[in-house]
């Protein structure tokens, strides 16, 4: 039988662009792009030994700063944009004014890959009017409607921009500790968002995607001994740096989010690339946490954990919530994703595990590991910009605006 679709369906679908008409709709694929050229450029300067990267930066700054706040940041944003006006019920950035919020991203970006005081000091102006205008344009619904109940996130993200000029003021010498104060301090204020959006969403998938009936149980008092006890694990990680108080903290932070996943796992979500995903990606916090606990008597086991959190745990969660919130706010039904996300969601897993476990065993194979961790990323990000432009850049299926 023939199975012709509704004029308003066919019409979207034939459309022009609608790349500017919510936040995820840019934020999302661009933050995928950049993934696979950032990755790919420190590869090169990494594995290669390439002279690529700008000078007034030493290449492992240039590579934290990008991962975390170019393009986490970007996925942050396309997020937030969205979940604010679904929270809120105003729309936020859009057209131009959405168009001029990524050019100052990607101005920011631009510039740090040239050398020289003067493409700093441009990608340092670009990039912090970029964090103060996409705070300005998630605060102000918030505030209209009076959500304080998000607070916590608004202050996350005022946090993320604090920590961007920090590093920027350690880049030019004006602040001694800036850019560890930066890159640490961004890198877990993110771990703190997936914590917090985590909790939000994750037990609320779960529930509703797997194929069973399940009700999935949020303790109150794990929701507020972890806040608390990860603030003051990031003061004694980030500015004290008291490695034997943040790995007994870390072992109490392994158990407490251990009971949390155990209280939100069902057998079901293995048949479902957008919950395993998220699943997984919060379950690499544990390894995170697990390293750090032990890191007093194996050094190399801090580094790690700093790629536990970040390939890990921001890693696979950012992709997976990418991936769930583009299918469904392009009209898709998000029980039934493109079958290749389940392999490339298995790449960026395989490769946090790569990054994270086998150095511990065999140290001196250390670029070997990264080398392939960085190829997992990339194939992996690749293939999501090449399943995920074509629906972020056409109008919703369903031919509701958004």
């Amino acid at each position: 039988m023939q199975i012709v679709e509704p004029p308003a369906q066919r019409k979207a679908e034939t459309g022009g662009s609608a790349f500017f008409a919510l936040g995820f709709r840019p934020f999302f694929p661009l933050a995928g792009l950049f993934a696979v050229l950032a990755v790919s450029a420190w590869a090169a300067v990494y594995l290669a030994g390439l002279s690529i990267l700008p000078t007034r930066l030493s290449a492992a700054h240039w590579h934290g700063h990008e991962m975390v706040f170019g393009y986490a940041m970007a996925v942050v944003s396309g997020f937030l944009l969205t979940a604010v006006g679904n929270w809120t019920g105003i729309v936020t950035l859009r057209g131009w004014s959405l168009a001029g919020l990524v050019t100052l991203w990607l101005s920011a970006r631009l510039a740090l890959a040239l050398p020289g005081d003067l493409a700093l000091a441009a990608a340092a102006v670009a990039d912090l009017l970029f964090g103060i205008a996409l705070l300005v344009a998630i605060s102000l619904p918030v505030w209209r409607t009076r959500q304080w109940i998000q607070f916590g996130i608004l202050s996350k993200v005022l946090l993320l921009v604090t920590a961007n000029a920090a590093f920027y003021a350690g880049a030019y010498g004006v602040l001694d500790q800036g850019i560890h104060w930066g890159l640490h301090g961004g890198l877990y204020l993110l771990v703190a968002l997936v914590f917090a959006m985590g909790r939000r969403v994750i037990p609320m998938f779960i529930e509703r995607g797997v194929d069973e009936t399940v009700t999935l149980r949020n303790r109150g008092w794990i929701d507020w001994s972890s806040l608390v006890l990860f603030l003051v694990w990031v003061v004694l990680e980030v500015f004290v740096r008291a490695p034997g108080s943040v790995a007994v903290l870390s072992a109490i932070l392994l158990v407490i989010h251990g009971v949390r996943l155990g209280d939100w796992y069902t057998a079901g979500i293995w048949r479902k690339p957008l919950l395993w995903s998220l699943y997984l990606g919060y379950a690499f916090v544990l390894l995170g946490f697990a390293l750090k606990a032990i890191a007093p008597w194996q050094p190399l086991a801090g580094m790690l954990a700093l790629h536990a959190f970040a390939y890990g745990a921001v890693g696979l969660v950012t992709l997976g919530m990418m991936a769930r919130v583009a299918l469904g706010h392009t009209g898709r039904n998000v029980f039934r994703p493109p079958a290749a996300l389940g392999p490339l969601f298995g790449l960026v897993f395989v490769g946090a595990l790569v990054r994270v476990l086998p150095p511990l065993a065999w140290p001196t194979h250390y670029p070997v590991w990264i080398g392939l961790s960085q190829i997992f990323w990339v194939i992996a990000f690749a293939g999501f910009v090449w399943l995920y432009l074509p629906v972020c850049w056409r109008p919703r299926i369903d031919g509701r605006p958004g």
